[in-house]
C-alpha cells in the first residue's frame, strides 16, 4: 500500500548536471555501476556502526550484502542493499537536490571546459555518483526504508525537470535503485548493462575488494545449484518439488571482499589500489600518490592512504569532512576520523585498520587515545616524507601535489610545531629566480650570496603587485632573490616562524634593509653621514608634519629610483595582515608605519632645498602629503582622502602648466 505520489521540481544546479550526466558528458559510462555499489557498500557501513552503538533499530544485520538483478527482458536493473536505508526526508535532501557548495562553480566550469576529458575531471570533483545512473537508464526507480523506521518511500524521476516522492507502508530494510536501462548503442559506449558477463566485468574490475558481498543469480550459480540437486538424495521428490517454487534463488557471490591494505603490495595491482581510493573518495580520478604502512611493535596497525591529485572544491570550507577510515580488525568503525590525521593535511584519504582498539570507540575516547595519538604522528611523519620523496624523484607529481594542496599544508606551520621543519622542506614558493617555476627553501639557500644572512620575502596580493614595489629596486639591483607571497596563509606563517636551516626570514618591507658588503659599507659610510646631517631637518619636520599618519620619516637604504616607500617596523603587523584580521570582525588598532625617502632622488632634494630655503610651509605640506599617497599607492595600498589627493595632486600639476 502506499500513498498519492507528490511531483517536486529539481533544484536548478541538480537539473543542469543531470542534463549534463544524460548527455554523456562522462564517456567510460560503467562507472555508474562502480558508483551505486560504493553508495550500497557505504549503508552497510553505516548500519553496522549504529549496530556497534547500540542504536534502536529494525534491522536484521545478520546478513548484510549487496544483490544485483538483472532482468534481461523487462530490460531493468537493480542495485539493492539491506543497509541503513533513508527517511523520507533524507530521500528529498539528498536526491532531489544537490546539497553540495561549489556546485553552481562546477557548472560554470564545466561550461567553460574545452573537451570532453576535462568536463569529466570536473565531475569527478563533486560525488554525484546517483545521478551516474542517468547516464545508462531512460528512468530511475529508488525504493528505501530507514532501519530506524516502519514506512519506506519510494522515488522517481526520468532524469528531465522533476521527480515524484510517495510513501510507501510496505519496504524492505535497506535501499534498492532500479534503472530502466536504455537501448545498447556501441556507438555512445552504451552496452548491454543487463548481461550477466558485463556486470561480472565491472564489479570484478571496480568493487572485487567492497568487505560486503556482493551477490548475483547467475548461470554459474544456477548450474550449481542444479548438480547438487541431481546429486543430493530425496526422499519425497513431491514435497521438494512444491518447497522449491518459494526457494531462494542460486546466488553467486561476485566479489573477492579482500581488503586490500592486508595483502601484500605485489598481490595488488596499482589499477586496483585507485578504483579502491575512488569508492573511498567518490573521486572519478586517479590519485596521485598511494601510501602503505604497515606497523608492528607494542601495537598494531596498517593503513592504506593516498594523495588526491585534484583539490576537491570544499576544501576551504567549513562544513568540509576530513579524515581517514578507521577500521579495527576489518570492521569499519568511522569514515571521517579526525583524530588521525590534522586538519593541514585534511585532503588526505584512505583506511587505518587497528588492531587493539574497541569496536565501540568513540570521538571523544578516541581524542584521549594515547594510541590514536601515537598513529597520527607516524601517519603525518610518513605522508610528509612521501611528499619530500616525490619532490626528488617526481618532480611533476610534486608540482601537481603542491598547487593543489600547498595552501592547506602551509596551515600546519601555524601549529604542528613537532613537523614545522619537515613541512618548510616540502614547501615551494614563486621567486624572483624565475618568472615561472616555484622554489624550494632548499634551492634558494643553496643560491645565497656569500656572506647572506637572511631568506628574503615580501607578501602582498599578486606577483606583480609585489614585483612593482619600490621596496623591490635595491634587491632587484643587487641581485638578491626574494620570495614572493602572495597565499592569505603566508602573512600568517612568516610571523610566527623565525627560519630555516639557520638563516632568519626576513620581510623587505619591515625594519631597516642592508644589503652592502663590508667593504662597500666602508665606501659609502661617509656619504650616509653626510646624507643624514644634509636631511636631518627635513627628516624631523615631515615626521612632525605627517605624525597622524607615520611614526617616521628616513632615509632609505631599498631604494634606487623611487622616491619614497611605506615599510613596518620589524614585528609590526603588515596591512594585509591587518585588513585581514578586520574582515573577520576583529578590532584592531591603526598601525602608523614608517615613510622611508630616496636622498638621491631629485623631488626628495628639491623638497629639502625648498624647505631649507623657508619657502611656502603650506605648499611643502601638500608636497609632503602627496610623497606619502604616492608611495602608499606604489605598495598596493588604500588612501585614506582619495578625493584630497587628487585635488592635491591636481593642483600641482596645473602649477606646473
Amino acid at each position: 500500500m502506499s500513498t498519492q505520489a507528490e511531483t517536486f521540481e529539481f533544484q536548478v544546479e541538480a537539473r543542469q548536471l543531470l542534463q549534463l550526466m544524460i548527455h554523456s558528458i562522462y564517456s567510460n559510462k560503467d562507472v555508474f555501476l562502480r558508483e551505486l555499489i560504493s553508495n550500497a557498500s557505504d549503508a552497510l557501513d553505516k548500519l553496522r556502526l549504529e549496530s556497534l552503538r547500540g542504536t534502536e533499530l529494525h534491522a536484521d544485520t545478520s546478513d548484510l550484502h549487496i544483490e544485483i538483478e538483472a532482468d534481461k527482458e523487462a530490460r531493468t536493473l537493480t542495485i539493492r542493499d539491506n543497509g541503513i536505508g533513508m527517511s523520507h526526508a533524507e530521500v528529498i535532501e539528498l536526491i532531489g537536490t544537490i546539497a553540495k557548495s561549489g556546485t553552481a562553480q562546477l557548472l560554470q566550469e564545466l561550461k567553460e571546459a574545452k573537451d570532453a576529458a576535462a568536463s569529466q575531471d570536473l565531475i569527478g570533483q563533486f560525488g554525484v555518483g546517483f545521478y551516474s545512473a542517468f547516464m545508462v537508464a531512460d528512468r530511475v526507480t529508488l525504493l528505501t526504508r530507514h532501519a530506524a523506521q516502519h514506512q519506506g518511500t519510494r522515488w522517481e524521476s526520468s532524469g528531465e525537470g522533476t521527480y515524484t516522492i510517495e510513501a510507501v507502508e510496505e519496504a524492505p530494510q535497506g535501499t534498492a535503485v532500479t534503472l530502466h536501462l536504455k537501448p545498447e548503442d556501441a556507438e555512445d559506449r552504451l552496452f548491454d548493462y543487463a548481461s550477466e558477463h558485463k556486470i561480472k566485468e565491472i564489479v570484478k574490475r571496480y568493487s572485487d575488494f567492497i568487505t560486503w558481498p556482493i551477490r548475483m543469480a547467475t548461470e554459474t550459480a544456477r548450474s550449481a545449484a542444479s548438480a547438487d540437486t541431481d546429486s543430493a538424495e530425496s526422499e519425497a521428490d513431491g514435497a521438494a518439488a512444491d518447497e522449491g517454487e518459494g526457494a531462494t534463488r542460486p546466488m553467486e557471490t561476485l566479489n573477492s571482499m579482500k581488503a586490500l591494505w592486508a595483502r601484500s603490495r605485489d598481490e595488488v595491482t596499482d589499477d586496483e589500489y585507485h578504483e579502491f581510493y575512488k569508492h573511498i573518495s567518490h573521486d572519478w580520478n586517479d590519485p596521485l600518490e598511494t601510501i602503505r604502512m604497515h606497523a608492528e611493535g607494542t601495537f598494531e596497525y596498517q593503513s592504506l592512504l593516498f594523495l588526491p591529485s585534484q583539490a576537491p572544491p570544499d576544501l576551504f570550507l567549513r562544513e568540509r569532512k576530513r579524515g581517514v577510515q578507521l577500521y579495527v580488525k576489518r570492521v569499519f568503525i568511522m569514515d571521517d576520523c579526525e583524530d588521525l590525521m590534522p586538519e593541514y593535511l585534511r585532503f588526505v584519504k584512505g583506511v587505518v585498520d587497528a588492531q587493539d582498539l574497541s569496536l565501540n570507540v568513540s570521538r571523544e575516547t578516541l581524542q584521549q587515545d594515547r594510541q590514536i595519538q601515537l598513529m597520527r604522528r607516524r601517519l603525518v611523519k610518513k605522508v610528509l616524507s612521501t611528499v619530500k620523496d616525490m619532490m626528488s624523484e617526481h618532480p611533476d607529481r610534486y608540482a601537481t601535489f603542491w598547487k593543489e594542496f600547498g595552501r592547506a599544508v602551509k596551515e600546519g606551520l601555524l601549529d604542528d610545531f613537532e613537523n614545522r621543519d619537515a613541512i618548510l622542506e616540502i614547501s615551494s614558493f614563486p621567486s624572483t629566480h624565475d618568472a615561472e617555476e616555484s622554489v624550494t627553501l632548499r634551492q634558494y639557500l643553496d643560491r645565497m650570496k656569500d656572506g647572506q644572512q637572511h631568506i628574503y620575502y615580501m607578501t602582498g596580493e599578486s606577483r606583480q603587485t609585489i614585483e612593482s614595489s619600490p621596496h623591490m629596486e635595491a634587491f632587484r639591483a643587487k641581485g638578491f632573490e626574494v620570495l614572493l607571497l602572495t597565499d592569505p596563509i603566508d602573512e600568517m606563517w612568516v610571523g610566527s616562524v623565525p627560519e630555516f636551516d639557520g638563516k632568519q626570514f626576513q620581510s623587505i618591507a619591515k625594519g631597516q634593509v642592508d644589503l652592502d658588503t663590508e667593504e662597500e659599507k666602508k665606501e659609502v659610510e661617509a656619504e650616509r653621514e653626510r646624507q643624514q646631517k644634509e636631511f636631518a631637518e627635513l627628516l624631523s619636520w615631515m615626521t612632525t608634519t605627517l605624525s597622524e599618519k607615520v611614526k617616521e620619516v628616513r632615509l632609505s637604504s631599498r631604494l634606487t629610483t623611487s622616491p619614497a616607500c611605506i615599510v613596518g617596523d620589524t614585528y609590526d603587523v603588515t596591512p594585509n595582515l591587518e585588513n585581514m584580521f578586520r574582515a573577520m570582525g576583529q578590532d584592531i588598532p591603526q598601525i602608523k608605519r614608517i615613510l622611508e625617502l630616496n636622498p638621491g632622488h631629485p623631488l626628495v632634494t628639491g623638497l629639502r632645498e625648498a624647505h631649507g630655503k623657508g619657502e611656502d610651509p603650506a605648499a611643502l605640506e601638500e608636497v609632503a602629503e602627496l610623497l606619502h599617497g604616492m608611495a602608499l599607492l606604489a605598495e598596493g595600498g588604500e588612501l585614506s582622502d582619495p578625493s584630497r589627493f587628487i585635488t592635491l595632486l591636481a593642483g600641482r600639476l596645473e602649477r606646473t602648466l
